[in-house]
């Protein structure tokens, strides 16, 4: 078995930290503490590949999948699975979405993790074949989870639980489903049904943070010779949304 000792240093979108199969960023162990024991994982989008290697490591999975579509995290990822000595309990493919998993691989678990919600479900819904065995998915977006519920709420999944961080400046949310019907209202689809419930004061400030945006963007329209009446009233709708859930 490999040593943990030697620490990577990934400069991404989250800025500068160091992790590794052991350590992992606050958002990727969020995912992996919602990970069942004995589960059979695909990790799409895997990058490094650090998330499978660490479920195998605690022996939260037994098994494991890395999907890559670029080559460069794909051989990114397979470097790391050999240094971990974890060949041959993980599988890293170069394929795209959901193709890198197979019939014989009887996988139960899928995260994706670090993309936008509308990538995330679109890489659902291109892959749906592909869920028949699946019991779990926990999905990182980093933008627009409302993409991600809509999705969810069409396609007979539901939330069974959701939540927010703050990690190098950044909010992200964290949605887990399983399989069930459901119906979102407006609010639900937009913050989240856990969320709006739990109210962490992440959520609160990332809401205050996007009226604050809203408004700004409303002045400009306003100030603009253009019809903008349509966006305008968008706009408002979401502002009386927002605002009537994070002030009750």
């Amino acid at each position: 078995m490999h040593s943990f000792i030697t620490f990577v240093k990934i400069i991404n979108e989250e800025g500068v930290g160091y992790v590794n199969s052991q350590r992992l960023s606050k958002r990727l162990e969020t995912v992996a503490s919602y990970v069942p024991e004995k589960s059979r994982v695909a990790d799409i989008g895997s990058d490094h590949a650090f998330l499978p290697c660490y479920l195998l490591h605690k022996g939260v999975a037994v098994y494991a999948v890395a999907g890559e579509v670029a080559k460069g995290p794909y051989q990114s990822a397979s470097n790391e699975v050999v240094k971990e000595g974890l060949e041959q309990l993980i599988h890293v493919r170069l394929a795209d979405g959901l193709e890198a998993i197979k019939e014989e691989d009887q996988i139960s678990v899928i995260t994706i993790a670090g993309m936008g919600g509308p990538l995330i479900a679109s890489i659902l819904e291109k892959g749906k074949n592909r869920l028949a065995g699946v019991k779990r998915l926990i999905l990182q977006p980093n933008v627009h989870a409302k993409a991600i519920r809509e999705w969810a709420m069409a396609n007979g999944w539901t939330l069974i639980d959701e939540t927010i961080m703050k990690e190098d400046g950044k909010i992200y949310e964290v949605l887990v489903l399983e399989r069930g019907d459901v119906r979102f209202s407006d609010a639900e689809l937009l913050l989240g049904p856990y969320l709006m419930e739990k109210r962490d004061p992440i959520f609160i400030e990332k809401w205050n943070g996007e009226l604050t945006q809203w408004k700004r963007i409303l002045q400009s329209l306003n100030q603009s010779n253009d019809d903008h009446a349509a966006r305008k009233k968008e706009i408002q709708s979401l502002q009386s949304l927002v605002e009537g859930v994070i002030q009750s």
